[in-house]
């Protein structure tokens, strides 16, 4: 008798209470593979600056495994829950390419990345395009125009979850697709 060999997926995951570190640790302990979008910040200790690499959206956690890991897992500790589409109420289960191209982008650390809800942006309003040379060479998102930044930015969605705009990229570099 053959049993089915279960396929490792992207699950987005919070560890509530600000306990992400907990659960990168456990993950890792396990040999599950996980990521958890982070940025420098510049803090205050002992009375210096210091630049502290602190996670963006705090609590969220995506993790990469087969869905009887991740059960296995979130039984261990109360902390950790599945992040639910509000509409349908099915677990949010991320494609590894939409996954593979979000973490190229946001697991650079780039100070000039921009984080966003998905409910902040009108991707609707941009043009679909790739980038053609540069550190992003490659990269597939929406070009548009975000707050907090003067220029178009592209942007990589993770949907209903989060959204990056990146760093900005000079037009030569950018080809629409159609």
């Amino acid at each position: 008798m053959e049993t089915d060999k279960e396929t490792e997926i992207w699950y987005a995951m919070r560890a509530t209470y600000r306990r992400e570190p907990d659960a990168m640790r456990l993950f890792a302990k396990e040999h599950i593979d996980y990521f958890v979008p982070m940025q420098y910040k510049i803090s205050i200790k002992n009375g210096k600056k210091v630049r502290v690499l602190v996670p963006v959206i705090y609590n969220l956690i995506f993790v990469h495994a087969c869905p009887s890991e991740v059960k296995r897992v979130k039984s261990l500790v109360s902390y950790l829950q599945y992040i639910t589409d509000t509409r349908s109420g099915q677990k949010i289960i991320i494609p590894d390419h939409e996954m593979q191209r979000f973490i190229a982008v946001a697991g650079t650390y780039h100070e000039q990345l921009l984080y966003f809800r998905p409910d902040e942006l009108n991707l609707s309003k941009g043009t679909k395009v790739r980038v053609t040379g540069g550190d992003f060479e490659g990269q597939e998102g929406i070009f548009l125009k975000v707050k907090g930044a003067r220029d178009r930015r592209l942007v990589i969605k993770i949907q209903g979850v989060i959204a990056v705009a990146m760093a900005s990229i000079h037009p030569d570099l950018i080809e629409v697709i159609k």
